[in-house]
């Protein structure tokens, strides 16, 4: 049998191969991690989406404890103004602030719970209010129309988005120059149902917000607040 013989060029070149295979090999899974890692990132500890009884949004004295006529005044909420209720709900708001803006108005009602969309356009028929405009959204994309909105509010809905970061820039991109973005909310840990506030501002400032006021009068239980947020 005759003897191959291999030159100090071509082992050079097999180690260099095998080395080369080595480096991917090691980096691969480090690249898997950190896809890992950053996808964790993106999302944070939340509550599961209420879909129960409506009617524990419509107690008697809400408006009253709320103070909405005061949180519509300074989000801008008046006459042929455009608005969305992100997270609608029953409706609660969506009515109140077509009330406001009135019949050269729009109210967008958004939410990702099919069953509240069609009650919202029952309560939109039964009340007599055509500017209202429903939206089935996404948990991850509101789906509501570019530029379109002066004011968008989320009443108590902001611990529930588990990717508020890209969502909140859907909703930046929904916004008119100028618009105002209302989040109303309690501290908490993400999943009881409230989220801390300076968990809200960080959030918000990544997804191109900027902080304008914030206010504590909502229901003055201690523990409410009531933050308003411009694109930057």
């Amino acid at each position: 049998m005759k003897r191959i013989v291999v030159g100090p060029w071509v082992r050079f070149c097999g180690v260099f191969v095998v080395a080369l295979m080595m480096c991917v090999l090691v980096k691969k899974p480090g690249g898997l991690r950190a896809q890992a890692q950053q996808a964790a990132q993106q999302q944070r500890a939340t509550s599961t989406p209420y879909a129960g009884d409506l009617s524990i949004f419509e107690y008697p004295d809400r408006d009253k404890k709320l103070q909405i006529d005061r949180v519509m005044d300074l989000l801008g909420i008046a006459k042929g103004k455009s608005v969305a209720d992100v997270g609608a709900g029953s409706g609660w708001f969506t009515v109140r602030a077509a009330r406001r803006v009135g019949t050269a108005g729009t109210v967008y009602a958004e939410d990702i719970n099919p069953q509240y969309i069609q009650y919202i356009d029952q309560r939109a028929k039964k009340e007599n209010l055509g500017n209202i405009r429903t939206v089935l959204g996404t948990p991850d994309d509101p789906k509501l129309p570019a530029s379109s909105v002066d004011a968008l509010m989320l009443m108590k809905v902001y611990h529930e988005i588990a990717r508020p970061v890209p969502v909140m820039k859907m909703l930046r991109g929904a916004l008119k120059p100028g618009g105002k973005l209302g989040i109303i909310d309690r501290n908490g840990s993400g999943t009881d149902h409230g989220l801390n506030q300076d968990v809200v501002e960080k959030e918000m400032g990544e997804a191109g917000f900027k902080l304008v006021a914030k206010y504590d009068f909502t229901k003055a239980d201690g523990q409410d607040y009531f933050l308003i947020f411009s694109a930057r």
